[in-house]
């Protein structure tokens, strides 16, 4: 018996009685050296409840040939339990605890088998973040810093436990879980399309065009439905102009955060001005409403691309002036380089995905990896690398990513005529029954995946989310490690994770 089912990004969604049930023995062997092999990642991997008690999905990525391979497993001693992949695979860790965390499946030796967002449908409701089982370690020289949940501003909740040797680090642990919304429960409770639609707007605030992306091409993978090139084309420019407004600000927080509030400034006046064109197009400055499924509302007039690629020539001129000035700025270079090491090795382990893992050398970019949509026809991106792993490696991404950015915007408005073929949105679609869609979509921090699986008469009966986030935060704990607790801020900035992209 074949041990998956192979297919890709750009495929429809698979019938469920297509996906293998494979023993967990022989899956945990098959991976044990599968995955030693780097072009091999978890995309996702979860259990749903079935009638024999839980059925568990994974789906791996192949980033060398851009397969994308699925299969399942259903044991029957899995409450005694299950061997852990974490424990040879460091990547696998946020996947087995939320398992844990919902069923209460035991996975034998895994090294930090702690609830992973305290769920409100946890199984051990006695478990509650105010008894978190933080790390410890004891020595009459060393101290804990306590950080959160409660910050100052607007940061969102979560705990930062430091363990120091005065102000060296030597561990951070990072809890989080506080605000847990419930999203993929409520995309299921109620089957209204724009409803969900809606929700996957509001999973990270921040992030809306990416996941609103996800799930829109999750949907149309199972309607069974081509979109056509023009809506593709639209779709690119929108979470290109995403990723160009955030990087726009992550480049002025860094700054701020060393006291260079003059690039601070600089960038959130090219921030405001590319989502202010984000607000031309569809009337939000975050693209809310801009992604629909199978159509949109908001199709390009020669008007607003005009307006796209004149504020985007403009944002490109002045942020290049930008980022020159801080490539020659001795003090911002001392601070950053060497500061927060994350090796390329270290990434690969954990899972890294996104800006931060391509500056550490590891090409992880579904653009070009595992393309969907426009990015899947006749355009070739070629994924930006650093190979320090510091905070300038990961400033550096961001500010090359953003020349990049708007130059694929240009490239692909280039003659590009408003559509008279892209149609409205389509909340009432048949989905195909009994079958699992999945969608990758590379988001300014990295990668998306969506699956939702459906039931007999298409529904959609289960919905998972992942945030690239859920890889990135350990890529965190191991950058302050040995920095000095000072550090922190800026070596946050520089990851710039979401906590309710986890929390979801």
């Amino acid at each position: 018996m074949e041990m998956f089912y192979v297919t890709n990004n750009t495929a429809s969604a698979v019938a469920i009685a297509d996906i293998p049930v494979v023993d967990y023995v022989a899956l945990y062997n098959d991976l044990k050296e599968r995955m030693n092999d780097p072009r091999y990642h978890v995309g996702h991997y979860f259990a749903t409840e079935v009638e024999n008690g839980l059925r568990f999905y994974m789906i791996l990525l192949d980033d060398q040939t851009g397969e994308v391979l699925i299969t399942s497993f259903v044991p029957d001693y899995y409450a005694e339990g299950l061997a852990s992949l974490t424990a040879v695979h460091q990547q696998f860790h946020p996947f087995e605890r939320e398992i844990f965390e919902l069923y209460g499946v035991p996975f034998d030796n895994h090294p930090w088998l702690k609830p992973l967002r305290f769920s409100h449908d946890r199984r051990d409701k006695t478990s509650t973040m105010d008894s978190y089982p933080f790390y410890v370690i004891e020595g009459e020289e060393l101290h804990e810093v306590n950080v959160g949940p409660i910050h100052a501003g607007i940061i969102e909740p979560g705990a930062f436990r430091f363990i120091c040797d005065g102000e060296q680090v030597l561990h951070l642990e990072i809890a989080l879980g506080y605000q847990h919304r419930g999203v993929e429960s409520e995309m299921i409770r109620n089957g209204n399309r724009l409803r969900q639609t809606l929700i996957a707007e509001s999973i990270a605030g921040d992030t809306a065009v990416g996941h609103t992306t996800a799930y829109a091409e999750l949907v149309e993978k199972l309607a069974g439905k081509d979109i056509g090139d023009d809506l593709k084309r639209e779709r690119l420019v929108a979470i290109e102009l995403e990723r160009i407004a955030m990087h726009l600000a992550d480049t002025g927080a860094l700054a701020t955060d060393i006291g260079f509030q003059l690039y601070q400034v600089a960038c959130e006046a090219l921030r405001t001005v590319t989502i202010n064109t984000t607000q031309a197009w569809c009337g939000n400055r975050f693209g809310k409403s801009l992604i629909r499924p199978l159509g949109s509302n908001f199709p390009l007039t020669e008007a607003k691309i005009e307006t796209i690629r004149t504020n985007m020539a403009d944002v490109r001129r002045r942020y290049n002036e930008v980022r020159e000035d801080i490539l020659e700025a001795q003090t911002l270079l001392a601070r950053f380089e060497q500061c927060g090491l994350v090796s390329k090795d270290e990434m690969q382990r954990i899972g890294g995905v996104g800006q931060v893992a391509r500056a550490s050398g590891l090409k992880r970019d579904l653009r070009a990896t595992h393309p969907s949509g426009f990015y899947a026809e006749e355009f070739s991106h070629e994924p930006i690398l650093r190979t320090d792993g510091d905070v300038m490696s990961r400033l550096a991404t961001r500010m090359d990513e953003v020349l990049q950015s708007i130059d694929y915007i240009h490239q692909v408005l280039a003659n590009y005529k408003p559509s008279t073929t892209i149609e409205a949105p389509d909340y009432d679609a048949s989905l195909m029954p009994e079958a699992l869609s999945f969608s990758l979509v590379e988001g300014w921090r990295g990668e998306i995946c969506h699956v939702a699986l459906t039931d007999k008469e298409g529904a959609i009966a289960k919905y998972k989310v992942k945030d690239p986030s859920v890889h990135n935060w350990l890529g965190l704990a191991i950058a302050v490690r040995s920095e000095g607790i000072s550090d922190f801020p800026i070596n946050n900035k520089s990851f710039n994770l979401s906590y309710c992209g986890h929390d979801l």
